[in-house]
């Protein structure tokens, strides 16, 4: 059964250009682990500082690998560092799938 984990994240947006490199860095990280299937950030164009999550992974295995990945470390200090604030993640179990 495919997870989908899905939220938003608050970065002020004067910190957001400082942030990008260290968001590009867990994409890549995150992507190449066995299990992720999609991982994914996008800006809210209508409120400034809104990240919106994305991510979908193989099974609950896959997520609890990804948590103790070394880049995870490196990407919370990251996020510290740059004020991220208000992350609200759930996950979703998929049970099946359609076009839509």
């Amino acid at each position: 059964m495919t997870l989908i984990i899905a939220g938003t994240m608050r970065v002020p947006p004067e910190n957001l250009p400082a942030l990008k490199p260290h968001m590009r860095a867990m994409l890549t990280a995150s992507r190449a682990e066995d299990g992720c299937i999609s991982y994914s950030y996008g800006e809210d164009v209508a409120e400034p500082g809104l990240i919106r999550v994305f991510e979908a992974w193989r099974d609950q295995a896959a997520i609890e690998a990804h948590f103790k990945a070394t880049h995870m470390a490196t990407w919370r200090a990251a996020c510290a560092e740059h004020g991220v604030s208000d992350r609200k993640l759930s996950v979703y179990e998929v049970v099946s799938e359609r076009p839509l």
